[in-house]
């Protein structure tokens, strides 16, 4: 396993990071939970991303919080705390039943911040992340409406980002926090946070958290750029577009305890226009002798902005295969088929 600094403030985290969103919900129980962190831990992984939402298998009042909740009795059984490095998100607005739905401001930070720290059951969090922004963004198939001339005034946006960051600051420097970032971003809204952050003093966005893989690659673009010369590193969400990239939902196939079978369209992802472009990644995997998921996850990790890749599963079989990734060397063939690939289907999600 390889590791990698999360922007500049020298925490080390494995390539790889362990998604958790489906435990505690319909998909995994507690017990599942303690055997994927067991496992990966034993691969090497030391970084566990979470969120306040989570599980996601089903998002309800009822289940919220939970997956905080099993890494926090983990942690607690096997005394480890200091080894692993823990990432989770305070939920921007929308769900009603987090906070009323309310916006991210000084007053949702540290209620969220406190809440996570007691399920998690520690006194600090390593890496401490906005979900999505107030403003709204183009992920999860927002880009078909994205009007980013419809936000409120630039002065509104910007002292809402400074409130944030002064807030945040505060945690920091009362040991709450290690570092902060931020999912479900643009490269606008992460430069004024890093504008913000250099010009008052105050804790600068380390990695953005959004989705990357062979069907949507909107990193490789002006987030590219902006990760190469400010060091705020990709944390990869969907590395197999919510399992697409592994096969198993070819043919408009949905097998029983499935994210598919459960959540129906994958967020908007399970749709004629993958399968063409689905279907040829698993050809070229298997043609090669490779596992489909396993190539999909070694190429997210040959991205030169990569920090880590997070990746999910809801079976010992599949934490397996996706572990696998870290020891895959694609050979220039593969990758040049793979290119050949994206050529063809630049944007199927």
């Amino acid at each position: 396993m390889k590791f990698h600094s999360l922007g500049r403030t020298g925490i080390s985290v494995s390539e790889i990071c362990l998604g958790t969103m489906t435990w505690g919900g319909d998909q995994n129980d507690q017990a599942d939970g303690f055997e994927q962190m067991d496992h990966a831990v034993e691969a090497g992984v030391n970084f566990f991303d979470t969120a306040e939402l989570y599980p996601v298998t089903p998002l309800s009042a009822e289940t919220q919080g939970a997956t905080e909740s099993i890494i926090g009795e983990w942690m607690k059984a096997r005394g480890n705390r200091d080894k692993i490095v823990v990432a989770t998100k305070i939920s921007g607005p929308g769900r009603s039943y987090i906070r009323g739905g309310a916006p991210i401001n000084r007053k949702e930070i540290e209620d969220a911040l406190e809440q996570s720290l007691k399920r998690l059951r520690t006194d600090y969090i390593d890496l401490y992340q906005l979900h999505w922004p107030n403003r709204g963004h183009y992920h999860f198939r927002q880009i078909w409406n994205y009007h980013p001339e419809k936000q409120p005034p630039k002065a509104e946006i910007l002292d809402n980002m400074l409130e944030c960051l002064e807030t945040l600051d505060e945690a920091v420097k009362a040991g709450k926090i290690r570092a902060v970032g931020l999912s479900n971003e643009t490269a606008w809204g992460t430069m004024q946070f890093l504008d913000l952050a250099e010009k008052h003093g105050l804790p600068r966005m380390a990695s953005v958290q959004n989705e990357y893989n062979l069907l949507y690659r909107a990193h490789d673009f002006d987030y590219a750029e902006l990760t190469h010369h400010e060091q705020v590193g990709l944390l990869s969400y969907s590395p197999l577009a919510a399992g697409l990239l592994s096969g198993k939902y070819l043919n408009g196939q949905k097998p029983g305890g499935s994210r598919a079978a459960i959540n129906g369209d994958l967020g908007g992802r399970f749709q004629p226009l993958q399968e063409p472009a689905v279907a040829a990644y698993v050809d070229v995997a298997r043609r090669y002798g490779l596992d489909p998921s396993a190539m999909a996850l070694a190429w997210c990790l040959t991205r030169p902005f990569m920090t880590s890749v997070i990746i999910g599963a809801t079976t010992m079989e599949q934490l397996k295969i996706n572990l696998s990734a870290a020891d895959l060397a694609l050979s220039p063939e593969i990758q040049q088929e793979i290119a050949g690939v994206i050529r063809r289907y630049p944007m199927p999600i």
